[in-house]
């Protein structure tokens, strides 16, 4: 399997994601700037952390707008997994590939820590590997990190099981302790959590390593063919 690991001016994490998929998960991946304008090759696509374009205005708001995502918008409308984690979040909600907004912190501060996440929904291509209501330790580091919806949106989310983790003890105000939500399609995933961080005991833990075997898992089945 082949992932993208996109890169916006301002990302800081995407030498940690690249790691995690070259030397721990043993796939193959490549560093994609931002005005790509296809990402075809690639079987998954990958949005890591930081502070794209500084931030401004909004986070994720101005990278939302870089030529790349149209190209991760196409592979969303394709099926591929497409993960943003954070910064990737934040801008997976700007572009409207998943519902609902991200704001500052309950604390007003930045939050930077291991927590512990509840798996809700461990029957998604992002966490097959985990099982139901498994509690695992994930590092956050954000400071617009509380996710919101409106009534209507929250409904949907529980409806059509799109929440896949939350917050045993929510660090940033959250709605409903939501860590990480799907798409519909169930193809999309954004999480504030740091999977990325956790693929090592030597890093503090390696529970986060899970969720990229679930994706490859997922994408095996789905299209290597079996003799």
């Amino acid at each position: 399997m082949k992932f993208a690991v996109i890169v916006f001016p301002g990302s800081n994490c995407d030498v940690d994601m690249y790691h995690a998929i070259k030397d721990e998960l043993g796939e193959q991946v490549e560093y994609v700037w931002h005005d790509t304008e296809s990402l075809d090759e690639f079987d998954g696509i990958l949005l890591p952390g930081g502070f794209s374009y500084g931030d401004y205005l909004r986070t994720g708001a101005i990278a939302r707008f870089s030529k790349v995502m149209q190209a991760v918008v196409k592979a969303a409308e394709a099926g591929k997994p497409i993960l943003g984690v954070c910064n990737g979040f934040q801008i997976l909600l700007e572009a409207g590939l998943l519902p609902g907004a991200m704001r500052r912190n309950e604390s007003l501060s930045f939050i930077c820590k291991p927590v512990n996440l509840k798996v809700v929904n461990n029957q998604t291509m992002f966490s097959t590997a985990y099982t139901q209501e498994e509690t695992i330790s994930i590092p956050v580091a954000h400071g617009e990190g509380n996710y919101y919806c409106d009534e209507e949106t929250l409904a949907a989310l529980k409806e059509n099981n799109q929440i896949v983790f939350t917050y045993q003890d929510n660090p940033n105000g959250s709605l409903e302790d939501i860590a990480g939500i799907i798409n519909e399609k169930g193809n999309v995933l954004g999480m504030m959590p740091h999977p990325e961080r956790a693929v090592d005991k030597l890093l503090g833990g390696a529970d986060g390593l899970k969720l990229f075997q679930s994706i490859v898992r997922s994408w095996r089945e789905a299209n290597v063919v079996k003799a």
